[in-house]
């Protein structure tokens, strides 16, 4: 098993990519709770115009250029089964469009597990890829976010067109 990363600038601060065996497997945020520690990110590439690492730049790119509304990248997550199942279903949740921790429970079959739902979610390793950021509170509220709620509240107002306010 081969682990590399490389660091890319983005709006929301520089991004740690992280690639096991040519998939994108970790996508960290600075400051990032849940971040592992810098060890397990393997050795760090210099140049992030070598694949796979230009692919997934390419595609972030296009992202925050507004151009990209999903990812098509692939992916080796290492979660539980469940986390695995709610990193899944986040991949549906519409560009610029937002559900609750409980709605997501429903969606994944079971009602009452919106606080297994959030600590699944949080522990999403591929931010913004995997969509975490589209999870809000019951009552539509911004709640948790490992990158920080500026950041969470950043990305959405992005995805939903409001790109008035500056991050980094």
């Amino acid at each position: 098993m081969e682990t590399t990363h490389v660091v890319l600038e983005s709006p929301v601060g520089p991004l740690t990519v992280v690639v096991t065996d040519g998939a994108l497997s970790g996508l960290y945020m600075e400051m990032q709770r849940h971040r592992p520690l810098e060890e397990r990110f393997g050795v760090r590439v210099d140049n992030p115009d070598a694949e796979p690492f230009a692919a997934i730049a390419a595609q972030l790119k296009a992202y925050f250029a507004g151009e990209l509304t999903t990812f098509d990248l692939p992916l080796k997550l290492n979660g539980t089964p469940f986390q695995r199942r709610v990193w899944e279903a986040l991949r549906s949740i519409p560009y610029g469009e937002t559900v609750s921790y409980g709605e997501l429970a429903k969606e994944l079959g079971s009602p009452g597990a919106s606080r297994a739902v959030g600590l699944a979610n949080g522990r999403n390793p591929v931010g913004i890829v995997v969509p975490c950021h589209r999870v809000v509170g019951s009552g539509g509220g911004l709640t948790g976010y490992g990158g920080g709620l500026e950041r969470k509240r950043y990305l959405l107002d992005f995805e939903r067109g409001n790109t008035e306010r500056a991050l980094f």
